[in-house]
């Protein structure tokens, strides 16, 4: 009996040493979000440059596309609300509340709830493991999300996403884009990473991160009313504003401003990396801007 008692002590120290300690992971994420834009502010603010892919793993049917939006394609009536995708919606300016949702009985957490005030969307995440749809099951603009805690960090997967854009100068995303996040939570800190793969715009996965801190009044309005409007009067209905092939007349006016190979604004996935420095060296930017026009002027 003696033996058994010595051999038991040392678990139930443990055993009463681990009730003290807290549970590790599934931090409460609750609260509001105000996001900060000390990271890429010119793109999710004032917005990117015409002709700025720059950093991003585009592929020639993504450059294509690109290079024949037309921004004025934006007043068409059926553009001028068009929400932002969960892959996507992040990134600009908005309120952020999250929010659990438990089951009243057992009080698990069922699902997260983000309310994002920008177009005003109401996205969850399921907690419950519960599966993905089927592939021919309805897209929305937040998809389809699952989560789960690993560690102290909540992993989301997202599928069924409608069509919408990897940056808001042109660059396009697919419908059969999937979104894995991570939510990092330090203290009043909140770290949201964004995964994106697309088999048919993108060569390798596209990564972005933002930064919120958490407040409880952000100053800012949670509402967004959106209404239709003729905003080109007289612009026949039918009419989408588009460039042909070779047409943009932007193409070098970001490389031109700002010094850059057309080649390396063009984007693609070389140009994410460290050692598309030495190709930038066998390259020359376009000359600048009142260079140009004044060559044209003296002809």
């Amino acid at each position: 009996m003696t033996r058994n008692r010595t051999q038991a002590g040392p678990w139930l120290a443990l055993a009463a040493a681990m009730m003290g300690v807290p549970c590790l992971g599934q931090l409460d994420l609750s609260g509001t979000w105000i996001p900060q834009y000390l990271e890429d502010q010119p793109e999710r603010i004032p917005g990117p440059e015409l002709v700025d892919y720059l950093g991003i793993p585009i592929n020639d049917a993504a450059r294509q596309w690109a290079l024949s939006w037309d921004p004025d394609r934006l007043g068409l009536q059926e553009h001028q609300c068009q929400v932002h995708t969960a892959a996507y919606i992040y990134r600009g300016p908005l309120q952020l509340r999250i929010w659990e949702e438990r089951d009243p009985q057992t009080q698990n957490v069922v699902a997260i709830r983000n309310y994002i005030s920008t177009y005003e969307q109401n996205r969850t995440i399921w907690m419950d493991g519960r599966p993905h749809p089927p592939e021919y099951a309805a897209h929305t603009w937040m998809g389809f999300s699952t989560g789960r805690w690993e560690g102290n960090i909540l992993t989301v997967y997202t599928t069924h996403i409608k069509q919408g854009w990897h940056r808001r100068n042109g660059i396009p995303s697919s419908d059969l884009i999937t979104l894995t996040e991570h939510f990092i939570r330090h203290d009043n800190h909140l770290t949201h990473v964004s995964i994106v793969t697309d088999p048919v715009y993108l060569t390798e996965p596209l990564i972005k991160s933002q930064d919120y801190v958490q407040g409880a009044n952000s100053g800012g309005n949670w509402l967004w009313p959106c209404e239709y409007v003729d905003e080109v009067p007289g612009r026949p209905h039918s009419s989408v504003p588009s460039y042909m092939p070779g047409q943009n007349p932007f193409l070098t006016e970001f490389a031109s401003r700002h010094q850059i190979p057309v080649e390396a604004a063009l984007g693609g996935p070389e140009t994410m990396y460290p050692e598309y420095q030495q190709k930038l060296k066998t390259l020359k930017p376009p000359p600048p801007a009142k260079a140009t026009a004044a060559a044209g002027a003296n002809r």
